[in-house]
């Protein structure tokens, strides 16, 4: 079983591509993350093959809906064996707590986490969605929220991290997307953060995709952020 804090996202739109990248990954290296647009073109087929291959599956599909339904969801997510799950937490207490609950009663229990806000917004987009105060209030917020309903921890940037440090416990998971080396662009990423720094300022884990994915050698890639990371 891995200890790596590297969740490489898996972001293609094609089966063979996919399995391609797996082959040249080490499992004792990094998890992987099967988001919506691979889940949605092959199902539970995608995630059992990864985990065949020996990979921990974060399943990010980021369910919001109604409880009940976001419960089911979640049951049938957990049955599949996968490492960790998400929710959105602007889903609110009542959704995340029937998550939870799913989630602690199936035979396989695993992390479940929110998300806060997507990494892609900034403080214009949360004021014309309504959502007042700074992106990090906001995040405090929900954050806040979803260790209240039990949660396992949440998305979120990591220059979110240390202010959650400072009023979250310590154990509560802090996954954090929008990671890029130093040189590699930031792409349609808004709040970014190099690797070293995410750990240091309190990442529990980093999600990171296309400067591993679209390297020419992708496991020199992964192995080179591992090297740049704090000991």
């Amino acid at each position: 079983m891995s200890s790596s804090k590297i969740i490489v996202a898996f972001d293609f739109d094609n089966k063979t591509d996919a399995l391609s990248l797996v082959k040249q990954l080490d499992p004792e290296l990094c998890r992987l993350k099967i988001g919506k647009e691979l889940f949605t073109l092959y199902g539970p087929d995608i995630v059992k093959q990864v985990q065949d291959s020996g990979f921990q599956v974060f399943l990010d599909l980021k369910f919001h809906d109604i409880p009940a339904t976001v419960s089911k969801a979640c049951k049938a997510a957990a049955n599949l064996g996968v490492w960790m799950l998400n929710v959105h937490a602007l889903g609110g207490a009542n959704m995340m707590r029937a998550a939870i609950e799913a989630v602690q009663d199936s035979a396989h229990s695993p992390h479940l986490i929110a998300v806060t806000l997507l990494t892609s917004h900034n403080e214009q987009e949360l004021h014309q969605l309504g959502l007042t105060g700074s992106v990090h209030e906001n995040v405090l917020r929900l954050a806040s929220l979803a260790f209240e309903s039990g949660l396992a921890g949440v998305v979120c940037s990591a220059r979110e991290t240390i202010l959650l440090r400072q009023k979250i416990s310590s154990d509560f998971l802090l996954v954090t997307p929008g990671i890029r080396p130093v040189g590699v662009a930031s792409n349609d990423q808004q709040r970014v953060v190099t690797p070293h720094d995410a750990i240091i300022n309190g990442s529990s884990y980093l999600v990171i995709g296309r400067p591993i994915t679209q390297a020419d050698n992708p496991a020199a890639a992964l192995q080179q952020i591992i090297t740049s990371l704090p000991i």
